[in-house]
């Protein structure tokens, strides 16, 4: 089995202002750096030391990490 059949495509962002939880599928090819909550419209953005708001605000980090910081 691949390293690529083992990742988890989809995290539940969790917004810090308002709690609002969304369930987003996950890009492969660059990090998101930003989300708008669908719940309050505050723009979440990664937080220091984090690469996407997956890794920051998500129950998942995103596939980058997953793969153990490289391509998977």
């Amino acid at each position: 089995m691949n390293a690529a059949a083992s990742i988890t495509p989809v995290s539940t962002l969790t917004c810090p202002e308002c709690g609002h939880r969304q369930r987003e599928t996950m890009p492969t090819d660059y990090c998101q750096y930003y989300y708008d909550c669908p719940g309050c419209g505050a723009v979440l953005k990664a937080k220091p030391g984090d690469c996407c708001v997956f890794c920051s605000y998500g129950d998942v980090p995103c596939p980058p990490v997953q793969c153990g910081g490289g391509t998977c």
